[in-house]
């Protein structure tokens, strides 16, 4: 209850508003978000990348319903990427793109327009020298994102995917992806799904997400692990031992701002670790959801937005 409480939050444009002007509260976006510009974005990731670890960077914003937003969105893309090519990041910063950001959501030819942006960052993501990683949002926009990466992989082979844990269709989509030079992120799963096509209990997500990533790890693919659950963590290590994986056949990936020691603990070590990067002024949905994520966390939430400073 209290999960679909905070997802319902994550739309409320009031308390956006108090968590805009709350000084606490910006504060707490500073720990999640890298801030709303791409200088930003391209600073933190040059701080994270001199730590050993690589970065995935996520332009936040979803459901655009305005050709001329998702306009806005690729042409963002396409200069965070010229950035991150003239900064010499870009052998170990990619971006994560969501669909609806670039016209999958608009009304006709909104799949059209999304492929058709979305090859074009692919484009100047390859031209720089690094890759793009289609992100994937509520359930009824699945099939329609994985079409999109098809697509897309003709010209792009390398572009990635992610499937999420917690819908019953995954595990059957990773075995259909885990193949030679496919690049899939495992995740739980973020957004509030009915019973019919996602499982509800904690227990079960686990389970799934175990089966998941033991299908990725026996494919020819490469696996992007997305959890900051030490349990499945180690699981993960145990799963690639056990199928001879080399440490850069697969990896980590976790949230900016969550579990930073984790982070370099594992990098140390000699596995790969990527830090999920988001930046943008859209920042609101994304970080009540990953409250949403760890309950636990809402009361940061809620002392920032009842603090007067």
């Amino acid at each position: 209850m209290l999960r679909e409480v905070l997802l319902s939050m994550s739309q409320n444009d009031r308390l956006r508003q108090l968590a805009s002007e709350a000084p606490p509260a910006q504060a707490l976006v500073a720990r999640f978000v890298a801030g709303e510009t791409t200088d930003d974005a391209v600073r933190v990731t040059d701080t994270l990348v001199a730590s050993g670890r690589r970065v995935t960077l996520d332009r936040l914003g979803e459901d655009t319903t305005e050709l001329v937003h998702a306009q806005a969105t690729r042409d963002a893309y396409l200069e965070l990427l010229t950035a991150l090519g003239d900064s010499g990041l870009a052998d170990r910063a990619e971006v994560s793109v969501k669909l609806s950001a670039v016209g999958q959501a608009l009304p006709g030819d909104g799949e059209r327009i999304a492929l058709e942006f979305a090859h074009a960052i692919c484009a100047q993501a390859d031209k720089v020298g690094t890759t793009v990683t289609l992100d994937m949002e509520d359930h009824t926009t699945t099939d329609s994102t994985l079409a999109i990466l098809h697509e897309l992989r003709r010209d792009f082979p390398s572009t990635g995917s992610v499937l999420q844990a917690y819908l019953r269709r995954t595990e059957a989509d990773c075995r259909d992806l885990a193949v030679a030079g496919s690049r899939v992120r495992l995740c739980k799963g973020a957004y509030a799904e009915p019973d019919s096509v996602a499982y509800q209990a904690r227990e079960d997500v686990d389970r799934s997400f175990v089966r998941c990533l033991k299908a990725l790890m026996q494919g020819e693919g490469y696996p992007m692990i997305a959890t900051h659950d030490p349990r499945l963590v180690e699981i993960a290590g145990a799963l690639a031992i056990r199928q001879d994986r080399r440490p850069g056949s697969y990896e980590y990936q976790m949230l900016y701002g969550v579990r930073p020691e984790e982070q370099l603990r594992l990098a140390a070590q000699g596995d790969v670790v990527r830090v999920y990067v988001p930046y943008g002024d859209e920042w609101y949905g994304y970080l009540v959801r990953r409250l949403a994520e760890r309950p636990a966390n809402l009361g940061l939430l809620m002392r920032a937005l009842t603090s007067k400073g």
